[in-house]
């Protein structure tokens, strides 16, 4: 089976003139290495593919993949991670991973958080505030969240605009706070109310009713640790200022079946994770989830999680492709990735 692979490279963006945090949700070339060879493997014939005009040049020029293994992020827009699985759609090519409807929804937090909530699953409160005009609309003296809120811009991932001021105690700081996301990303900021207890991040593979959950770390931090949530700079350089660790007591269980609840409330296919934190009464709530999560070895939180369970990337990457193969009955498995 010819599995195309898709990807964008951070070197090629960071060649363009971006910034590391504009450019810290995409892809390295060990990570694309490690899928193809994972896939080559399992009896896959993978083919590195590239960004999303690399394969539409592609697909323009008659290749032919079978599948496609899709982790472009896209760039632009509100929907840039949708972009590839829709052209894909249009060629007819099954792909690995969640469709356009999830990647978009789930790209968006508080539309993410809408629809979870709406399912019965616990999240924070929270308000958007789409632009200045909003902003200064916002009644300040009737605002309905309690202090402290936490803001962040509501399209991004990697913790891009998260740092120390992202946590507000008061009124008199949270319009600059704001003010200053809505400029530098040109995009809504989600706030919502601060959750000070533990935050967890639970790994699942699977689609529907089939998903299960691989998984679950804690973030636990050092004294090096910025702000209080976990940003860009804390996720860049998380070797001194986060500890990262498997857990599996009760309040872990708790977080692993808020993560499933959403992963299938906002139907995630394939393979991802959910961020979790907990309230001050130790309930776990919903932040956000990755349909598109990071598989670099050793590095992404997946990955992490597959490491503490004992499962090769190898297989990790297998479990993917059998939620892949199971939504898909008409292809069939190489032999090696039946076994």
């Amino acid at each position: 089976m010819r599995v195309g692979i898709t990807y964008d490279l951070r070197a090629d963006y960071l060649a363009m003139g971006y910034s590391e945090e504009d450019t810290a949700e995409f892809d390295v070339p060990e990570t694309i290495d490690a899928i193809a060879d994972a896939l080559k493997a399992l009896g896959y014939a993978p083919v590195k593919v590239g960004n999303f005009k690399v394969l539409s040049k592609a697909l323009l020029a008659g290749e032919h993949f079978d599948a496609v293994f899709n982790i472009c992020e896209g760039f632009e827009g509100a929907a840039r991670e949708a972009a590839v699985p829709a052209l894909l759609e249009a060629y007819g090519v099954p792909y690995v991973f969640s469709d356009p409807l999830t990647l978009a929804l789930a790209l968006d937090k508080g539309m993410a958080k809408r629809v979870v909530r709406d399912q019965g699953v616990p999240t924070p409160d929270f308000i958007v505030i789409d632009d200045s005009a909003a902003l200064s609309r916002l009644d300040i003296e009737r605002f309905s969240l309690a202090f402290p809120v936490f803001a962040k811009p509501v399209r991004e991932g990697s913790g891009k605009g998260i740092d120390a001021h992202s946590y507000v105690k008061g009124v008199e700081d949270l319009v600059p706070v704001v003010r200053g996301l809505l400029e530098r990303f040109c995009e809504p900021v989600l706030i919502e109310e601060f959750l000070p207890g533990r935050e967890f991040t639970v790994g699942i593979v699977g689609t529907g009713e089939d998903a299960r959950v691989l998984g679950v770390t804690e973030i636990g931090r050092t004294e090096k640790f910025i702000g209080q949530g976990y940003g860009f700079r804390n996720k860049e350089y998380w070797e001194d200022k986060v500890e990262i660790r498997l857990v599996e007591d009760e309040v872990a269980k708790a977080a692993a079946s808020v993560g499933l609840a959403a992963w299938r409330a906002l139907r995630c296919r394939d393979g991802g994770r959910v961020d979790i934190r907990n309230d001050g009464r130790d309930r776990p709530n919903f932040i956000e989830v990755n349909p598109l999560a990071g598989l670099r070895p050793a590095y992404s939180d997946l990955c992490f999680i597959a490491d503490f369970k004992s499962i090769s990337y190898q297989n990790l990457i297998g479990m993917i492709m059998t939620s892949f193969l199971k939504r898909h009955p008409g292809l069939k498995a190489p032999g090696r990735a039946a076994a």
